[in-house]
């Protein structure tokens, strides 16, 4: 009984701290903040000698999720709060997904650049749950890895090293992931439409080789892993990606707002969710993922419409500038992969690709002069074509006046030759240059005669036109070969067009080597999977195969008639590859369908 008595006159003496709680009047629900508030003023009057005495108050906060209490009784401003006494809270509201304490907590305090550290984003991938479709990929990475290292001993270490934040990893296969494993599951989502991930500080960047790659992966592990307590290079843009590959909706589109580059960061989460809902079995789950991926191509079309409202010429250079956060890539590139139709459809997205399309030619010029002078090029030196003319350098006061002038059309409109002069100029990430008309940084001038020719005969209207004329040519000249002068075996035959329909084959073969195994950043594995899965590609192999049994058995009497046959089997399959152009696009048709691949192209020249 004394020791009752004492119990309570010592809490008499503390009644401040008493709280009554009347559980019929406020409800359960409101217990846990009662509690939560109770212990806060407790801390308040308590002395103790560690750096900050509510640190375990904020970890209750962050359990219950009461984000409101945090900001009311924590972070009020009466707290300083100090790096050391966050990042523990930081890494539980992260793996927990608490976006609003993380927002919280980068508003007071805590400086990302110093809390995410590549040892850091590995733990934080170890804790991606097991029943995840991200678990699923980086698991199967992980045992390809084990398997060609043939030693599991090899990964048994690889959790982050003391001072990185990161857990101690133990039995489960989770804790042995590595950003090895987070590199290859983002190069199998995004594929060659951007530089591999991390490459940097697993010191693969020269490497690429796969079976090279992993014997440097798996003896960098079994040392020290010094990249571990490395600062992360681009965390917000990491963290947004960490995030996507999870389908956290709230939190990813926070990253995205702190990550920058806001246009082409939100089409490279369309591009990663648009992959992984291709992988995703479960409806329910696939279905958020097409929501989500449909909401950042949203916000990457109206913070596009916000730019092109500002400025209409910078907002063209922020469709072609490569990233050094997204490993080199651009807007277009980004938003082609990711079949970002809305965007697409954009005006001032189309009015570029318009003038692109017309190179330096003006948009108004009629279809038949530009066709009249494909027959006879010496036209394109007279009036018959109107060309943009660039304007003399040194006039500001000009440039200033026609840029307040630009209309949905202005003159201010890239052509491809200013597209290729400006990546010329915007290869360090910290020094974009802008060449809009009047800048001195204009490239020298050609003779009249060589840039005119370039100017007609490099603009991808004409190219495009060459090519449509060139398969109509080929499918008449198969026509005639197959009908009318498919001569004998040898020695009289083939004659001299079945000769030429043979080479123009063979053509057809080398670019489609040249555009499958010579452009383009993937392994040969990866670019053969790749081209097998397009039909049209099977098409073409088909083709092929039976053009080569044809001109075999053509050589030989006993199989001439089988010789014949082959070729015309073969044609449905040269149909669609002779000009893939042609083929049929969902998005916008045939012809926008080659602006945009040739677009792309044309833009990694200065590569």
């Amino acid at each position: 009984m004394d020791k009752l008595v004492e119990r309570v006159l010592s809490i008499y003496q503390n009644r401040d701290l008493i709280t009554v709680y009347h559980g019929e009047q406020e409800g359960p629900d409101d217990f846990d903040t009662v509690l939560l508030k109770a212990l806060v003023r407790a801390s308040k009057q308590r002395v103790s000698s560690e750096a900050s005495p509510y640190t375990e108050e904020l970890k209750l906060a962050v359990t219950w999720n009461r984000v409101d209490i945090a900001k009311s009784e924590l972070f009020n401003g009466d707290i300083h709060w100090r790096y050391q006494d966050l990042q523990d809270s930081m890494t539980d509201a992260l793996v927990n997904d608490k976006p609003q304490f993380v927002r919280l907590f980068t508003e007071n305090g805590l400086n990302i650049l110093d809390y995410l550290t590549y040892g850091r984003l590995e733990s934080l991938y170890r804790s991606v749950a097991d029943s995840s479709l991200a678990y699923a990929l980086l698991q199967r990475r992980l045992g390809e890895r084990q398997g060609m290292t043939g030693s599991q001993a090899i990964l048994l270490d690889v959790s982050p090293a003391k001072g990185s934040g990161g857990s101690p990893g133990g039995l489960r296969p989770a804790n042995k992931f590595s950003l090895f494993e987070v590199s290859r599951v983002l190069e199998d989502l995004m594929g060659d439409v951007c530089q591999p991930f991390y490459h940097a500080p697993l010191e693969l960047e020269n490497i690429t080789s796969q079976r090279k790659a992993l014997k440097r992966v798996s003896k960098l592990l079994r040392g020290n892993c010094v990249y571990r307590d490395k600062r992360c290079l681009f965390p917000w843009a990491s963290l947004f990606v960490w995030a996507v590959l999870q389908n956290r909706n709230d939190m990813a589109v926070f990253f995205w707002e702190m990550a920058g580059e806001s246009v082409l960061s939100a089409l490279s989460g369309c591009k990663i969710l648009r992959e992984l809902s291709k992988l995703e079995s479960q409806t329910e789950t696939k279905l958020a993922m097409k929501e989500l991926a449909q909401r950042f191509e949203n916000l990457a079309h109206d913070v596009f419409s916000k730019c092109y409202q500002s400025s209409e010429s910078r907002s063209f250079t922020l469709l072609i500038r490569k990233s050094p956060v997204w490993g080199g890539t651009t807007c277009l590139k980004m938003g082609m992969a990711a079949d970002a139709r809305l965007f697409f459809s954009h005006d001032g997205v189309q009015s570029l690709l318009s003038q692109i399309w017309w190179g330096d030619m003006k948009r108004s010029t009629e279809v038949w002069k530009l066709l009249l002078t494909f027959f006879c090029p010496v036209l394109m030196y007279t009036q018959l074509i109107s060309f943009r003319e660039l304007e003399e350098p040194g006039k500001p006061d000009e440039v200033a006046q026609g840029r307040d002038n630009d209309s949905l059309y202005g003159e201010t409109i890239f052509s491809f030759s200013d597209i290729k002069h400006i990546e010329h100029h915007t290869q360090g990430p910290n020094s974009p240059r802008y060449p809009l008309k009047g800048r001195p940084n204009t490239p020298p001038k050609r003779p009249f005669v060589v840039s005119r020719w370039r100017q007609f005969w490099f603009a991808p209207v004409t190219s495009f036109l060459g090519n449509v004329l060139m398969y109509f040519l080929f499918l008449l000249l198969f026509a005639y070969v197959l009908l009318v002068d498919f001569k004998p075996p040898p020695p009289r035959g083939p004659a001299i067009a079945e000769c030429v329909l043979y080479f123009w084959v063979f053509t057809i073969v080398c670019e489609e080597i040249r555009e499958t195994f010579l452009m383009g950043s993937m392994t040969w594995h990866q670019r053969m999977r790749k081209y097998v899965q397009d039909v049209w590609n099977k098409c073409v192999l088909t083709a092929v195969i039976l053009f080569i049994i044809g001109l075999t058995c053509r050589m030989f009497q006993w199989s001439y008639e089988f010789g014949r046959a082959g070729p015309v089997c073969g044609l449905h399959g040269l149909h669609p590859s002779s000009h893939p152009h042609l083929r049929h696009s969902q998005t916008t048709g045939a012809k926008d369908h080659h602006r945009r691949q040739m677009m792309v192209r044309l833009t990694e020249a200065t590569k």
